[in-house]
């Protein structure tokens, strides 16, 4: 009987559509996990077998399958006793548990897989071309509703087959839309999310949109100061949420002189713009002016490219060092446009004392990270997952990443004639960029092609034309990057969050909004003073933090300001304007404030560090951190920074009462140089009577200890 039971099987399965492995197998093995990092994706595979990251390289998968431990994973004469398949149904213990039952439609699959001879398949006409998705877009009038999801794969050969069970369909805001195993979107509440369709390397995205159920929205339009103001209104009227109102005078002007120079506003500066009966936009916009003409404003902005550049005594040494950072500070100062600046650094060569910008090359060195380096903080596009394999979540390859760091293979450093210094050149021989896969010499390669092409010279000066590339108006990264991290330092996020995580899969909450900013900046020519100016004169920074009942829920459109604390030099600064001390750093001048120091090493396991101030390890925004914990709350309570600020014999304190001043006035003072602000009424009473009950140094030392422990000036509102 056994072999007419044969015969049918063989007929049966001739009957049957020729299985393969591109087409049919790996996207199995890919859904059901077994190429995902916890499993045999890991970068040493997992007990003893190994298969690419998400299947990025199916030909090396079917390989391993094949021929690892002598092809003993198929059994072809008895594909269910195939390892291949009796391991993930558990007929035979498997470390990864049960990926799927014995009677299931992928066991059935992979057993007439084997039982055909395990076909590759043609990737000219098996490997999948592009993914379609619908709906395109789905919107829901309220939370509760749901929707399904449907994947459709093009083969290279043009037919389409519907892979929903086999795609992986995944939600950026989980508590907005959220999605099951069989591709099922469900609002959870107002808002919006993205859903994020991957198959086989190939992506998509669907937009999702929840509106607000309640009855009675009616759209109340407001001033708009620029373009800014008319992208996030015809979203925010589109989704039904109303933004808030301006915030007062005293708090834009805390918000922007802190946003700007990272100092705190002084308390005459505070009267003087309060008093002032000029128009509100009008007053604003002057103000703006006068603070990016201030050399606060060059020294606050020179931390923060200092932070991206990487300029530390760790990587340049002392001399070094200061030479980089006046080199940024003076790009800063003179405003030099972006793209020129950019270029400077990319092309830099010579003494890195004598041509500070080739301090650039000094901190990573090798090709490959200078240019995820170079890739990151100017392109806002991460490539170092696509050096061991294609990028999961984009479109980058590993090709892709050797052909861009081969732009940097030729960059050579040997030391200079002084202490520290070091020669960057260009080397003539032995710089060729391999792969390593197979050794082949990678030529240079643009990560997209530019609309106006750029020549790629086959030798030394290849970086030259990288920096052409890059630093150009027709780059679709280039300003957009840098549009969307500047709008990040002002509202805390970026229009694409993180910043430097550009990807079709992480996409803009507003993309007109980034659009108009990004051509903003290349039609003014790169001038990130205009792009500041444009962004802090809008409606959209000015609004106020209070919400009412159609934005209060909306964390990602901007409709009202979201605190945020204050960085770690500006918080270190703002401790000693508001006690009117001065910080105590070593090998600095006297007078040196904290967004002056040269590096994280001066001060280096201080309160600067604990407040997240970044130690300049890596080129990511995500270094430099925000939060509050206890050790910090618990430095603030007890730590010497602030009580000994308070304390400084020739500090406010001291002056005030040395000065005479009365309860009221001390009172008054003290709020506005540590708040900023006035005091209310209810606050001035309190703070008179205070004062008024025990000795008056001593109490109006308490108050400022209290007014500098509070959110109000902790937090940027």
């Amino acid at each position: 009987m056994r072999p007419l039971l044969l015969l049918a099987s063989a007929a049966a399965l001739a009957a049957q559509p020729t299985v393969t492995f591109l087409r049919d197998v790996a996207p199995i093995l890919n859904k059901t996990g077994c190429t995902s990092g916890p499993c045999h994706g890991a970068a040493k595979g997992k007990n003893g077998f190994k298969l690419s990251l998400r299947g990025y390289d199916p030909q090396f998968d079917y390989e391993a399958l094949l021929y690892d431990l002598s092809g003993r994973r198929f059994n072809r004469a008895d594909p269910g006793r195939s390892l291949m398949l009796a391991k993930p149904s558990q007929q035979v213990a498997h470390g990864g548990g049960l990926r799927f039952e014995k009677d299931s439609e992928y066991y059935k699959v992979i057993y007439n897989w084997i039982a055909r001879g395990v076909p590759y398949g043609d990737p000219a006409k098996d490997a999948v071309a592009a993914v379609e998705v619908e709906p395109k877009e789905i919107a829901m009038a309220r939370p509760g509703e749901a929707a399904q999801v449907k994947v459709i794969a093009r083969y290279a050969d043009g037919q389409t087959r519907d892979v929903t069970r086999e795609a992986t369909v995944e939600s950026n805001v989980p508590d907005v839309a959220k999605v099951d195993l069989s591709a099922k979107v469900s609002g959870e509440r107002t808002g919006e999310a993205t859903m994020l369709v991957r198959y086989q390397g190939k992506f998509s995205t669907i937009p999702v949109t929840i509106l607000n159920p309640k009855p009675g929205f009616v759209w109340k339009a407001a001033a708009q100061n620029n373009y800014i103001d008319m992208h996030i209104d015809a979203k925010l009227q589109r989704l039904r949420i109303q933004p808030a109102p301006l915030a007062d005078d005293a708090t834009f002007l805390r918000r922007v002189t802190l946003d700007l120079t990272g100092q705190l506003p002084t308390p005459d500066e505070v009267r003087a713009f309060l008093a002032d009966t000029t128009p509100t936009r009008l007053k604003r916009s002057k103000m703006i002016d006068k603070l990016i003409a201030r050399p606060a404003y060059t020294d606050y902005w020179t931390i923060k490219w200092g932070d991206l550049l990487q300029s530390s005594r760790k990587y340049l040494g002392e001399k070094g060092t200061f030479a980089f950072r006046e080199w940024i500070r003076e790009s800063i100062a003179a405003n030099k446009p972006y793209d020129k600046m950019v270029r400077e650094l990319l092309t830099s060569r010579g003494s890195s004392y004598e041509d500070p910008a080739a301090n650039f090359f000094r901190v990573t060195r090798e090709p490959k990270p200078t240019m995820e380096k170079t890739t990151q903080v100017f392109l806002g596009v991460r490539m170092v997952c696509a050096q061991c394999h294609d990028h999961p979540f984009e479109r980058w390859t590993q090709n892709q990443y050797y052909q861009m760091a081969a732009f940097f293979s030729a960059v050579g450093l040997r030391p200079g004639y002084e202490v520290g210094e070091e020669i960057v050149y260009d080397q003539r021989a032995d710089y060729d960029m391999k792969h390593p896969k197979d050794s082949r010499v990678v030529p240079p390669q643009f990560l997209v092609a530019s609309a106006a092409p750029v020549p790629i010279p086959n030798d030394d000066r290849r970086r030259d034309a990288l920096a052409t590339w890059l630093a150009s108006k027709q780059n679709p990264f280039f300003a957009k990057a840098i549009a969307n991290r500047v709008w990040s330092y002002f509202f805390g996020k970026g229009i694409i969050d993180p910043v430097d995580d550009i990807r079709a899969s992480n996409p803009p909450v507003n993309p007109a909004l980034l659009d108009a900013l990004t051509k903003d900046l290349t039609d003014h020519n790169f001038d990130l003073q205009h792009l500041m100016r444009t962004i802090v004169n809008s409606r959209t920074y000015q609004a106020a933090i209070t919400t009412n009942e159609w934005n209060e829920t909306d964390g990602d459109n901007f409709s009202h300001a979201i605190p945020r604390r204050m960085g770690a030099e500006a918080l270190m600064d703002g401790v000693a304007s508001a006690a009117g001390a001065r910080p105590n750093f070593p090998e600095v001048p006297e007078e040196t404030t904290a967004t002056q120091l040269p590096d994280p090493h001066v001060g280096k396991d201080g309160f600067l560090d604990l407040f997240g101030r970044p130690s300049r390890e890596s080129a990511c925004e995500c270094e430099r951190r925000a939060d509050l914990s206890l050790p910090q709350a618990l430095n603030l309570v007890n730590g010497r920074t602030i009580s000994d600020a308070v304390a400084d014999s020739k500090g406010r304190v001291a002056k005030l009462i040395l000065a005479g001043k009365n309860d009221a006035a001390i009172v008054e003072e003290l709020y506005l140089a540590a708040l900023s602000r006035l005091p209310n009424k209810a606050e001035a009473e309190r703070g008179q009577k205070y004062l008024s009950g025990g000795t008056r140094a001593v109490r109006s030392q308490d108050l400022l200890w209290a007014l500098l422990n509070s959110k109000g000036f902790l937090y940027i509102y």
